[in-house]
């Protein structure tokens, strides 16, 4: 476990600010169900654990519905990829939006600057090492841009890696020979693997599936999930030393009249001891790399110059 400072950037696929209504599965009686996720336009959020919310432009300046592969190499990178590209791309990233993570991944960015250690804490599958073609990510190639080793199931049953789905429900589903995790058990090991990096990334797409498929039940379902898995997450993180960024690429989930992504602002969530100063930095989904890359740069210059 270092004690140096550090970031948890924990990655919601299709989570957007939506308003009220019954299209919405987080407009529920009982909203400290879905705290700290239930954020709606033109209402002051209801807090959690001191955490910031943010409204942040997803649609960086470019015509059209924001799309999962722009919006996630933007994130990953800090460069308005709808606009280096002139729209926003869905799906996986094509060969610019590629070399634009090969160029400017924040684990590359932060691997120079040496920060170390950084993670990618999703677990992958052996599908994923063994078969061709296969369809690349954008986190995928910001870890591979960083020469990062991937995370595997191995490490998940040894409570070192955890899936995109955290309950493992998934992997049973497909054969995989884990136990299932409840969200205590799940954030347990991401509070520990978060623990013991400068820079850990978590991602959850769950909810950009569910939102497609516009299934009201499910949604509501998963979303309570998903909420009590932060809560229990950020209980068990030291907040006086890691700073949480939770953010999405795009909306989807908190509109199901539609099958589309919206054109909500997404909900960038601070927590810890530097979350005014990220939060104060964010506007647009290209602020995120670069005020977590100034974070621990800065700390790691300011150590650097106490050894000297």
């Amino acid at each position: 476990m270092t004690s140096e400072s550090s970031v948890l950037l924990f990655f919601i696929d299709g989570l957007g600010i939506g308003t009220r209504g019954p299209q919405n599965p987080l407009d529920n009686l009982d909203a400290s169900i879905y705290l700290p996720l239930a954020v709606f336009q033109g209402e002051a959020p209801a807090s959690f654990l001191d955490g910031i919310v943010v409204p942040t432009d997803a649609s960086l300046g470019v015509e059209g519905r924001p799309q999962s592969a722009s919006g996630q190499t933007t994130i990953l990178t800090g460069v308005n990829a709808p606009q280096a590209i002139g729209y926003h791309k869905q799906g996986f990233p094509n060969k610019a939006l590629l070399e634009i993570i090969e160029s400017h991944s924040i684990f590359k960015q932060l691997r120079t600057a040496g920060v170390e250690p950084i993670t990618f804490a999703n677990a992958y599958t052996s599908w994923f090492f063994n078969e061709r073609p296969r369809w690349i990510s954008a986190t995928t190639a910001a870890v591979e841009a960083a020469a990062l080793s991937f995370r595997t199931i191995a490490d998940l049953k040894n409570g070192a890696a955890i899936f995109m789905d955290y309950s493992n429900r998934n992997l049973i589903e497909r054969g995989e020979d884990v136990e299932e995790r409840t969200e205590s058990e799940a954030a347990n090991v991401l509070a520990r693997v978060t623990a013991e990096h400068r820079f850990t990334l978590y991602e959850y797409f769950i909810t950009d599936k569910v939102g497609h498929a516009q299934d009201m039940p499910l949604a509501k379902k998963v979303l309570s999930s998903l909420a009590l898995f932060i809560r229990e997450l950020l209980q068990k993180v030291d907040l006086e030393r890691t700073t949480v960024i939770l953010t999405s690429d795009h909306g989807n989930i908190e509109d199901l009249s539609s099958r589309n992504h919206t054109l909500h602002a997404v909900p960038t969530i601070v927590w810890g001891a530097q979350r005014e100063r990220i939060a104060a930095r964010v506007q647009t989904l290209a602020d995120i790399t670069p005020a977590i890359v100034a974070l621990l740069t800065e700390k790691q210059s300011t150590n650097e110059l106490s050894t000297n």
